[in-house]
């Protein structure tokens, strides 16, 4: 059975990232700088470079790997709670080739901007704050 929270809206943080920022840096940066503790973002743009993430579910270990060329952001979507009292973006990045082929996966450090437009829905209700899941092995939302 789900176990779930209310929460509502509350600020909408619109704005775009630095040419040659990293992309996970950056929208954790605006989340300390405005206090957003809850919420979740949304961005589009493009990148010089991805890294991702895989997380395998056996071996409950994530697997990285890069892709070191221009790339479409097609989608990111991610949510903002509290890992060790601090903000923490898990996001997850569809990102498309000069051929339309795709590659998508965990948003993770390493991910550098060419240009990228965001939204971030800070979020007003109880706080969730992530630890570790024994049976998953990931750090989830304690509700």
């Amino acid at each position: 059975m789900a176990v779930y929270n209310q929460a509502e809206s509350e600020h909408i943080f619109i704005g775009k990232l630095e040419h040659g920022a990293d992309l996970l840096e950056e929208l954790t940066g605006v989340c300390e700088e405005k206090n957003i503790r809850l919420g979740y973002v949304v961005a589009l743009g493009a990148v010089r470079k991805a890294r991702l993430g895989y997380y395998n579910q056996e071996t409950k270990e994530y697997k990285f790997f890069e892709l070191n060329k221009n790339l479409e952001i097609t989608s990111l979507s991610g949510n903002i709670s509290l890992r060790d009292g601090q903000p923490m973006v898990h996001a997850h990045i569809t990102v498309s080739d000069s051929n339309g082929r795709t590659f998508g996966g965990h948003l993770a450090p390493g991910t550098i901007v060419f240009a990228c437009e965001f939204i971030i829905t800070a979020l007003s209700g109880p706080q969730l704050t992530r630890d570790h899941d024994d049976q998953t092995g990931l750090p989830l939302w304690k509700i």
